[in-house]
């Protein structure tokens, strides 16, 4: 597991989030990437119209859209939606393009998924299955949705948060790691998405507050099979 080291901020003003699902987290991601200077994209299942609120709060650099649309205007996209939603993700909208995955499998929400229960696959690895010519890479899953604002800090201050990604593309993890850094987080990259399981439901990592040092322990304590 390698850490990345903290960055100065660099802003990408002509950079712009699509933003698939706007639920808690993906809500967050929005103002947090307004705030860092991106254009974001948002959608929902329900309709533009149902997030003229948020995007009246967000301003003029975030507009509504379907998802289609969301994922044909991100350079960088993230999906944010139920797994059992996962076959409603457009596909043709993210080729070519940086996916970062929020999500985590919650047989309670999505019904058993053997392969899941058995730990043969990982939920993020399921969504690169159905992206094959996107970059998947795990994001934003291990926090509490109120803390992506809010549990935030410069770079290089002590005990800062870390957040964890992982991705079979190089380039994605790096992206990731640079959209950390600018939201006020360290990274640490557990590899590949066959080892993201590392950081979901019911491991040591998830959704607890850690600097670098104690997300890599976390991570390194984890069971396949919780």
């Amino acid at each position: 597991m390698r850490e990345y080291s903290a960055r100065a901020h660099v802003a990408l003003d002509m950079t712009t989030l699509g933003i698939i699902g706007a639920g808690h987290i993906g809500s967050q991601v929005a103002r947090a990437a307004v705030t860092a200077g991106y254009d974001v994209v948002i959608s929902n299942s329900r309709g533009p119209e149902t997030l003229s609120d948020l995007v009246a709060e967000l301003g003029p650099k975030a507009q509504a859209a379907i998802p289609a649309e969301a994922g044909a205007a991100g350079d960088v996209v993230v999906v944010t939606v139920p797994l059992h939603a996962l076959a409603d993700v457009p596909v043709e909208p993210l080729s070519g393009k940086i996916v970062l995955d929020t999500n985590n499998y919650y047989f309670e929400r999505d019904g058993h998924i053997d392969a899941l229960d058995k730990g043969e696959t990982t939920s993020s690895q399921m969504l690169q299955e159905h992206l094959p010519t996107s970059k998947v890479a795990k994001a934003f899953n291990h926090i509490r949705s109120e803390d992506i604002t809010t549990d935030v800090a410069p770079a290089g201050t002590p005990n800062r948060r870390a957040l964890a990604t992982s991705s079979d593309f190089p380039e994605a993890v790096e992206f990731a790691t640079k959209l950390y850094d600018e939201f006020g987080f360290d990274t640490v990259n557990v590899g590949p998405l066959s080892e993201s399981w590392r950081v979901e439901r019911d491991r040591p990592a998830y959704v607890v507050r850690q600097n670098a040092d104690e997300l890599k322990a976390n991570l390194a304590k984890a069971n396949r099979l919780p």
